[in-house]
């Protein structure tokens, strides 16, 4: 009884952390720019190694695709590769995610502060 306890949480918490991660995933493509060019394969590649998750490569390109008509990304050819930059106005609201990460620390724990969980 107690394994399949802690078989559910196990899997809630993945399932938690994959809807998580697919949700701030603008936010992780932004950060991710800012440190080097990538294409959308190395932005799977990347997400793939920092959190344990496969995002879809149709929800990768789809949310660069929404980036770049936002102005907050460019996106420029490299022989076949689609090589994507940070605009300054995606420069700008990469460098605010910090206090971003505050304010939806202290919702999480508004969320979870009843201990239903």
């Amino acid at each position: 009884m107690l394994e399949t306890v802690h078989a559910e949480k196990k899997k809630l918490l993945l399932q938690l952390r994959k809807r998580t991660v697919n949700n701030f995933m603008d936010i992780l493509i932004l950060s991710q720019l800012r440190k080097t060019p990538m294409c959308g394969y190395d932005v799977i590649t990347s997400i793939f190694e920092r959190f344990n998750f496969l995002p879809s490569s149709g929800s990768v390109y789809s949310l660069l695709y929404s980036l770049e008509r936002g102005g907050l990304i460019k996106g420029g050819w490299n022989g076949r590769k689609r090589i994507y930059t940070l605009t300054s106005k995606g420069e700008e609201i990469s460098e605010s995610a910090p206090t971003l990460y505050k304010r939806i620390d202290r919702l999480m724990a508004n969320i979870f502060a009843d201990g239903t969980l």
